[in-house]
């Protein structure tokens, strides 16, 4: 179950048994993550590990503005005006773990996306399991638009992944929009809506997946993490094997 509290940067809450909605709420700033959202979300997300009562996780993003973002630039350039290069490594690897935090976490993750994803928010986005958009939605993968590589926060391995590295090489070399037509036509997305539409849109899909085995839902998550690496199909259908057996034998146990 949930430690109980209260977040400044997010809002948490059990929309229904089983289905949790996290929002970033920082609206006036359009979602950007700064050092108190960065450390709530690493707080968040390392107690959804043992949590066993969330089934289903939908991120979305406060406000009219947007999803997020990214970095919140000016307070990163006063967080590391006096950073060494050690400093900066651990800054750093702190915000990308939040990625792997996410893949980690057994609950699949409805990202339910409107405005701008860019940067970190686009690594959100790419994180999450399903993602569900609104008309206005559009991705960047900025990181090299503000003077950094294009390669970060997981962005150079998922997205290739997920799109193929050809259009990923562009997206990432030129840090340019990608829209939500071309998010759909490459297949990084689920569906398209209306904005009105996007929450009830991401909470129904939301809700078939809370209908499901909890077991099913975490051991083809991790499967799906798991084979994106695997070294052939012989090594998949291992995994997948021991995913069913195991869901069987749970279930005759639960007969006898």
């Amino acid at each position: 179950m949930n430690e109980k509290r209260v977040y400044e940067t997010l809002e948490y809450k059990e929309e229904e048994k089983g289905i949790g909605i996290l929002s970033l709420n920082r609206p006036q700033k359009y979602n950007a993550v700064n050092l108190k959202m960065l450390e709530e979300l690493e707080h968040f997300w390392g107690l959804q590990r043992n949590n066993l009562d969330t089934r289903v996780i939908l991120l979305k993003g406060n406000g009219e503005k947007g999803f997020c973002g990214g970095l919140d630039l000016p307070s990163l350039a006063e967080a590391s005006a006096e950073f060494n290069t050690d400093q900066f490594y651990r800054w750093q690897a702190r915000m990308s773990r939040l990625i792997l935090s996410m893949r980690l976490a057994p609950q699949p993750i409805v990202c339910a996306v409107h405005g701008a994803a860019a940067g970190l928010g686009f690594s959100f986005a790419l994180a999450s399991d399903i993602r569900v958009v609104s008309q206005d939605a559009r991705f960047a993968a900025a990181y090299i638009n503000v003077g950094y590589g294009g390669a970060d926060m997981a962005c150079s391995y998922l997205l290739p992944r997920m799109i193929g590295a050809g259009r990923a090489y562009e997206f990432m070399l030129t840090g340019a929009f990608m829209t939500s037509e071309e998010s759909m036509n490459l297949g990084l997305v689920s569906r398209i809506v209306e904005r009105k539409n996007l929450f009830q849109t991401a909470l129904d899909i939301a809700r078939v997946m809370n209908s499901k085995n909890p077991m099913g839902l975490r051991l083809t998550k991790e499967a799906i993490n798991m084979n994106l690496d695997a070294a052939g199909m012989e090594q998949a259908l291992n995994l997948e094997d021991r995913n069913q057996t195991l869901l069987f034998a749970r279930s005759m146990t639960r007969l006898c």
